[in-house]
């Protein structure tokens, strides 16, 4: 997920958490808690992605591919994580240093929200098409869990509008309010919301501000309940996708499916799907699947993020294709076992499409224009095999087998 969206719902764990628990004594030390579980609850919800800073130990594309949510996102190496982080809170806050010396209730308290914090990081970040490797060392393989957008505004509401209306100045509640208001239209402009879905983010706004007089439970529930919704939506395309592409190309076989969800909408769906075909050949098709074409046709799914859907897919059909590529399996193959660098960035890449010596991972563009994972290997011609190269599985291992 974005920074933003830990944030937010880190700050909305430190806060029920404070909540929950029995206040302290003295009012100075229940103000300084809370502004320390706040804290705490948001540092931990964005500590993992200091990885950025190790991407510059390999060239690009390579650096951000494999070092971020890279060791810093695996649960074992979160311990090491957590506890420099109560250090570093321990030392340079001093109120806070005293309260946890004279409160138990505040131990306890911190050590909840810096562990739910670093875990929920981990959690979210499983939860989109990029995905993590949690299990590092004993498990290489990256999990995906196709269920929701990696900046997904549900969080926004659900979790930032009770926290909105915990806030004492009634103009800073407003003002609030109207920035997010403001900036969920504008997405909408844009073309990365539908409108049916700035309607619902609003209907869920309305909710969480009327129950957050209860304390946060009723918007994180909204959460929570938004991601099961995403993840019956999320099985039930897959199986849209699996049926319309064996009618399309009963030929080929379906390898691996990347499904990318829309913000804030279960109806649409994005999709990279990869495919073997016959003989020596693989495809490579991206495309929109609507989950109630006839109520939401694939045309209509917000084009903001991956561009619109026209011609023959402007019916009442469940999926529009973006491109339809092929390439050689035995290329991807022989380039793979000759090129060192090549073999790294395959420890990223799902949907790999090699044209040339350049290679895209196409769960992140619609065609062979280049993205943030497209490589020239032909740059790197001559050059030493890039080190440190991480261990992670190779997604379409599958695919370069015999």
């Amino acid at each position: 997920m974005d920074n933003l969206t830990h944030t937010i719902v880190g700050l909305a764990i430190g806060e029920a958490i404070h909540r929950a628990i029995p206040a302290e004594a003295a009012r100075p030390h229940q103000q300084t808690r809370r502004r320390l579980l706040l804290s705490a609850g948001s540092l931990s919800s964005n500590f993992p992605d200091l990885d950025l800073l190790f991407t510059r130990l390999l060239p690009n594309p390579l650096g951000y591919l494999l070092h971020h949510r890279g060791h810093t996102h695996t649960f074992i190496l979160e311990i090491p994580q957590a506890l420099l982080l109560l250090a570093l809170l321990w030392l340079l806050w001093p109120n806070a240093r005293q309260l946890l010396k004279a409160s138990a209730t505040a131990r306890k308290g911190l050590a909840l929200a810096v562990v739910t914090g670093f875990i929920l990081h981990i959690g979210m970040d499983a939860m989109n098409s990029y995905g993590v490797h949690p299990f590092y060392p004993f498990d290489m393989r990256w999990l995906f869990g196709d269920l929701v957008f990696i900046i997904e505004p549900v969080f926004w509401v659900g979790a930032g509008v009770p926290l909105i209306m915990s806030i004492g100045r009634r103009w800073a509640r407003r003002g609030w309010c109207a920035l997010l208001a403001l900036v969920l239209a504008a997405c909408t402009a844009k073309g990365y919301l539908h409108w049916g879905s700035l309607l619902l983010l609003g209907l869920l706004g309305l909710l969480a501000a009327a129950a957050a007089r209860q304390g946060l439970a009723a918007g994180l529930g909204m959460c929570i309940a938004f991601v099961g919704a995403q993840a019956v939506a999320s099985h039930a395309a897959r199986g849209v996708l699996t049926a319309e592409l064996a009618q399309r190309a009963p030929a080929s076989t379906l390898v691996d499916a990347a499904l990318t969800a829309y913000p804030a909408n279960p109806l649409c769906w994005n999709f990279a799907a990869i495919e073997r075909g016959a003989g020596d050949t693989y495809h490579v098709r991206r495309g929109v699947i609507s989950l109630a074409p006839a109520a939401l046709p694939v045309t209509a799914c917000p084009a903001g993020l991956t561009g619109r859907v026209t011609g023959a897919a402007s019916g009442q059909r469940a999926i529009g294709l973006l491109s339809d590529d092929s390439a050689s399996l035995r290329e991807l193959r022989s380039r793979a076992e000759a090129d060192c660098w090549m073999r790294a960035w395959l420890r990223f890449a799902r949907t790999p499409l090699l044209d040339g010596a350049v290679a895209s991972d196409m769960r992140f563009g619609t065609n062979l224009a280049p993205n943030f994972t497209t490589i020239d290997l032909d740059r790197f011609k001559g050059r030493a095999c890039p080190a440190p190269v991480p261990p992670w599985g190779m997604p379409r291992g599958d695919l370069l087998a015999p």
